[in-house]
């Protein structure tokens, strides 16, 4: 569990927070010019700029080398089990409801053992923001197939080049009913703490599916093959309150005959309540922070004469 600090204060007027504010005294493992670096200041980025108090905010991911995410943030942290971040995020949300509740985590984490999850947090559509670092590898266990690497993908699990299709994370997302879908690229830091920021304030399930290059196994999607490929959807006059609209950008990508891969806000819809406001448990207010109404005990034992 991370622990929580709190923003530093002047006389008077509290200073602004800095993405200093955000940053734990944990050193950062990842390689060198992996793409987390990315995220990583694009959520503090976000954060900073929104305001949000440390104390506020909760970052919850699963295993992974993208999960180790919480312990690189001073807010509160939980890092959980393989494939388990959404349904332990829920939880939080559930109990705590006015507290940011992020989740991190990669491909693999996600898409593999975490699937389930991944589409039934978006069709409850949860209040979670949920940042996927994609980089189409498995990078923990050094460089096996992910459910997102591409055909004919030669790694060390496929040495003849990967035989299955694979998972389209943005057109999974919005067939499942997540309310705010939108790509990143690490190579697009403005455009990335932008979407990180939207999809904070993004009142329902917010995914950004971040491609986020593996510079030590991941040799074939790298900055330079996706700066060939990206380009954003609003240069395209993109409306993304548009759900076919959406459907026919997130089918654009190579793995399906095209040389394209469109970064950028996909689709938002904000008229669909959030579980939260349609679960009668929470109509009062937060679990934890309402009185607990203790009935009667000789009441109870009478139901069971």
């Amino acid at each position: 569990m991370t622990v929580s600090k709190q923003p530093p204060t002047a006389e008077g007027e509290p200073k602004p927070l800095t993405m200093k504010d955000y940053t734990s005294e944990t050193k950062v493992t990842w390689c060198p010019g992996c793409g987390d670096f990315a995220l990583l200041a694009g959520v503090r980025k976000a954060l900073a700029a929104m305001g949000k108090h440390t104390k506020d905010v909760v970052i919850v991911s699963g295993i992974g080398c993208s999960s180790n995410f919480p312990h690189f943030l001073t807010s509160y942290g939980l890092h959980s089990i393989h494939g388990r971040a959404l349904p332990v995020a829920t939880g939080v949300k559930l109990a705590r409801p006015e507290l940011t509740v992020i989740v991190a985590g990669g491909d693999g984490d996600g898409l593999a053992i975490g699937a389930g999850h991944f589409l039934h947090g978006m069709r409850r559509n949860l209040d979670l923001t949920y940042v996927l670092m994609d980089n189409e590898i498995y990078g923990l266990t050094v460089g096996q197939a992910s459910p997102t690497s591409l055909m004919g993908h030669q790694t060390k699990s496929t040495p003849e080049g990967v035989i299955e299709h694979p998972i389209n994370p943005i057109a999974l997302a919005i067939t499942a009913g997540a309310t705010f879908v939108a790509r990143a690229f690490s190579g697009d830091n403005k455009g990335l703490s932008e979407l990180v920021q939207q999809g904070i304030e993004h009142k329902g399930f917010a995914f950004i599916d971040t491609m986020s290059p593996c510079v030590t196994f991941n040799k074939w999607n790298t900055y330079d093959w996706f700066k060939e490929r990206v380009y954003n959807l609003s240069d395209q006059g993109h409306d993304p309150t548009n759900l076919q609209a959406a459907m026919a950008r997130a089918l654009e990508f190579p793995t399906l005959g095209n040389d394209k891969v469109p970064i950028g806000l996909f689709y938002r819809n904000t008229s669909k309540p959030t579980y939260e406001e349609l679960e009668p448990a929470l109509r009062k207010g937060s679990l934890l922070t309402r009185p607990v109404d203790f009935p009667d005990r000789e009441s109870v034992l009478k139901e069971f004469y």
